[in-house]
């Protein structure tokens, strides 16, 4: 009876076998896991096989390499680089870019069929990253690699200031005006990441007075009223000698009415218009013969003092000298040059010589009524052009002289 059952006993054992075999192919969705399965989790699709013991053959893997922008241990490196990872003979598993200190991660994304990533936020100046990347290659083998580099320093960081001020109002003299902090050398892409554009459509040129003041004016006056948009893209850009440009930024600057005086050494008098037309002409007493007022155009200034205080020294005059006043206050001055021109009301031993005589020592002295109405509705970037007067024009960066300058010389670098 025992040997009798034994055979059955065998063919139960073989239909549980197949039944097994038939869950595996006939399940679709279930996971079976064989014991000869690469242990890199290749994706393969489970068969059977007579021999399960036995690995199936496999292609040889093909090491994956790695290259990372920027190198291993990079210094000064530009905040405005794109950070990559690029990877031949595997993908890009895993790419994570942080700064050193914080942990504060920076946005990338796979491209290239996942074979590179590539940062998608600039980065910080004077600051460590670390990245981490983990590739893939073709068999499943994944390898981490961990990068650090560091960004420009505070040393190699370059600003500039606009003149004027974003949301100014100006006058139609006024050129643009851009101090940097570092010398720039690289002038033609500084020029190139600056944008200017008027809604008058005016077309002007940029001027290097030295390696750090630039100035843009238009060919004639900015048309009354106009808008200027200033466009700096200025983060990344190489200023040359490794100083990196830190910012991007867009002001907007309006231009105002025009409003002009013509003060005419000859005639003794200043006459006021506003686009155009006349509305103010005043007796005037500007320079004597030894110093006769700056001839040409001249741009008010931002400052203004209702009472200023003078003294003859800050203009080289010592005592002994004829022309030395001492110290003088006047009141309604407005500035036309750093170098020591106003328009202001005439001292009280001038007031009887406005329309009769020259005896200022080049300021255009006016009644108390002409200076304070200059002082009251004239302002930065205005225009006084003077005539008549056997001085030369003053320098161009004595105030804002740019006008004096023809247009095809000004556009020359």
């Amino acid at each position: 009876m025992l040997q009798a059952e034994q055979p059955k006993k065998s063919r139960l054992g073989l239909k549980i076998a197949v039944a097994v075999v038939v869950l595996a192919i006939c399940g679709g969705g279930v996971a079976v896991a064989h014991p000869w399965e690469s242990h890199h989790n290749a994706l393969s699709n489970p068969t059977v096989s007579a021999s399960p013991t036995t690995p199936q053959p496999t292609a040889a893997a093909i090491p994956a390499t790695l290259a990372l922008l920027p190198e291993t241990g990079a210094t000064f490196v530009n905040p405005a680089n794109e950070v990559t990872a690029q990877v031949e003979n595997g993908t890009v598993y895993n790419a994570v870019l942080k700064e050193s200190a914080t942990g504060e991660s920076v946005d990338g994304e796979l491209v290239v069929s996942g074979r590179k990533w590539v940062s998608r936020a600039p980065l910080k100046f004077a600051t460590d990253y670390t990245f981490d990347v983990t590739t893939e290659d073709t068999a499943g083998f994944r390898t981490t690699t961990v990068s650090t580099f560091s960004t420009v320093p505070p040393s190699n960081e370059a600003d500039l200031e606009m003149f004027p001020n974003a949301s100014s109002t100006v006058g139609v003299a006024q050129p643009l005006q851009f101090t940097f902090s570092e010398p720039v050398t690289n002038k033609e892409a500084v020029e190139k990441a600056i944008s200017i554009k008027a809604s008058s459509g005016q077309v002007g040129a940029f001027h290097w007075y030295s390696d750090t003041l630039l100035r843009y004016r238009a060919e004639d006056f900015w048309a009354a009223n106009t808008s200027i948009t200033v466009d700096m893209k200025l983060f990344g850009v190489d200023f040359g000698g490794g100083q990196i440009g830190n910012f991007n930024k867009t002001n907007v600057v309006q231009i105002g009415n025009k409003v002009e005086m013509v003060a005419d050494a000859v005639n003794l008098k200043a006459s006021i218009y506003i686009n155009g037309a006349l509305v103010k002409e005043y007796p005037v007493t500007m320079g004597d013969e030894r110093f006769p007022s700056a001839s040409g155009y001249l741009v008010l200034l931002s400052d203004k003092q209702r009472n200023a205080h003078f003294v003859a020294s800050t203009i080289g005059l010592k005592p002994g000298d004829p022309a030395n006043y001492g110290e003088v206050d006047v009141e309604y001055a407005t500035r036309l040059t750093p170098s020591g021109e106003f328009i202001h009301q005439a001292t009280d031993s001038a007031l009887p010589y406005l329309g009769q005589a020259n005896l200022s020592h080049g300021c255009i002295g006016m009644s108390a009524e002409g200076a304070s109405w200059v002082f009251n509705n004239m302002g930065t970037g205005d225009l006084v052009h003077v005539v008549g007067s056997p001085n030369e024009t003053i320098a161009p960066t004595d105030g804002f002289g740019d006008w004096n300058i023809p247009f095809a010389e000004y556009a020359h670098r």
